[in-house]
């Protein structure tokens, strides 16, 4: 009865250890994820391959929460200024565009 209640246990402790790797393991991909990181999935892989030799876990925990403030500047005077940039080359592209079928149809005229 002894012997069954000891394999219980080291069959409950290896799946409580394989659990744990596999939250480890994931922990930093999903931060990136949820910071919206650029490169979540690298993060993921270093996590793992961290986690498989000891070395890259801790890069990778501190990967997902480095900052990025490229992508925190949505919203700001840069995107309205680039936004009103569009609008004038637009514009521009478009009078341009006017212009050239004026002179196409001009020198199929002098042509005829």
């Amino acid at each position: 009865m002894l012997d069954y209640i000891a394999l219980g246990v080291v069959f409950f402790l290896l799946v409580l250890i394989t659990a744990a790797i596999v939250v480890l393991g994931s922990l930093p991909g999903k931060i990136a994820r949820r910071r919206d990181h650029p490169w979540p999935d690298a993060v993921n892989v270093a996590s793992w391959i961290g986690l498989a030799t000891g070395v890259f876990w801790p890069v990778a925990f501190i990967w997902a929460f480095f900052p990025f403030p490229e992508r925190s500047k949505q919203g700001s005077a840069e995107s309205m200024e680039s936004t009103a940039d569009t609008a004038a080359l637009e514009k521009r592209i478009a009078s341009l565009e006017a212009a050239l079928e004026n002179l196409q149809s001009e020198s199929k005229e002098g042509a005829a």
